[in-house]
C-alpha cells in the first residue's frame, strides 16, 4: 500500500501543468454541465430544502486526482451563477454561489486527502454538504417566499432552526444517496479504466 501511495504522489508531481490545467476544466465543464441538466429536470429537489442532485456522483473523481479540488470547485461556481439566473434568486442567489462552492472545496480538499480509503473519502461530501449548505439556504428560500417541506404542507417558514435540522437530514440523505449509490459504481468503473490506461 505505501508503494502505490508512492507512486501515486510521484505521478502527481510528475504530471505537467498543461494536463493538469485540462484536467480541471474538463472536469469543471462536466459537473457545471450535469448540474444545470439536474435543475432543470428535478428543479426543486435539485436545490430546494431537499438536496438531490444526481451530479453531485462526478465528485468521486476527486478519489482520482487533485485536478478534480479546482474543477469541482469552479464547475459548481458556474452551475450556481448560471442557476441564480434561471431560477430568479437575484443577489440572494450569491450565498449558493459562495457557501455552496465552499462546501464542495471542502468536500474536495478532504476526499482527495484521504483517497487511499474511498468509501470514507467520498462522505467528505456528505458531510460537507450536510453542514454548510442548510446553514444558509433557509436564508435564500425565505427571501424567496417559501420554506415548506417538500410534498407537504408543513411550512417552516421563519424557524431557522427546524429549518437548518431539516436540511441538515435531507441534504446529508440526498447527498449520501447520490455519492454513494451513484458515485461509488462510478468510481470503480473510472479505476479499471485507469488501471487499463
Amino acid at each position: 500500500m505505501n508503494d502505490s501511495v508512492t507512486m501515486s504522489k510521484t505521478k502527481i508531481a510528475n504530471m505537467p501543468r498543461s494536463r493538469y490545467i485540462a484536467q480541471a476544466g474538463m472536469i469543471a465543464a462536466l459537473y457545471a454541465a450535469a448540474t444545470l441538466i439536474c435543475i432543470l429536470l428535478l428543479q426543486g429537489l435539485a436545490w430546494g430544502p431537499v438536496q438531490f442532485r444526481i451530479s453531485e456522483a462526478v465528485c468521486v473523481v476527486a478519489v482520482l486526482t487533485p485536478a478534480a479540488i479546482p474543477g469541482l470547485t469552479v464547475g459548481c461556481v458556474i452551475a450556481n451563477l448560471v442557476n441564480m439566473v434561471v431560477s430568479g434568486t437575484g443577489a440572494l442567489g450569491l450565498l449558493d454561489v459562495v457557501f455552496g462552492s465552499t462546501a464542495t472545496l471542502i468536500g474536495s480538499i478532504l476526499c482527495w486527502k484521504l483517497r487511499q480509503r474511498p468509501a470514507l473519502a467520498i462522505g467528505c461530501f456528505v458531510l460537507a454538504n450536510a453542514l454548510i449548505v442548510p446553514a444558509y439556504l433557509p436564508l435564500l428560500l425565505q427571501g424567496l417566499g417559501f420554506y415548506t417541506i417538500p410534498f407537504t404542507n408543513i411550512a417552516l417558514d421563519g424557524a431557522y432552526l427546524p429549518m437548518y435540522l431539516f436540511g441538515l437530514i435531507a441534504t446529508g440523505i440526498g447527498e449520501a444517496l447520490v455519492i454513494y449509490v451513484l458515485g461509488m459504481p462510478l468510481l470503480k468503473a473510472l479505476q479499471r479504466f485507469q488501471r487499463i490506461d
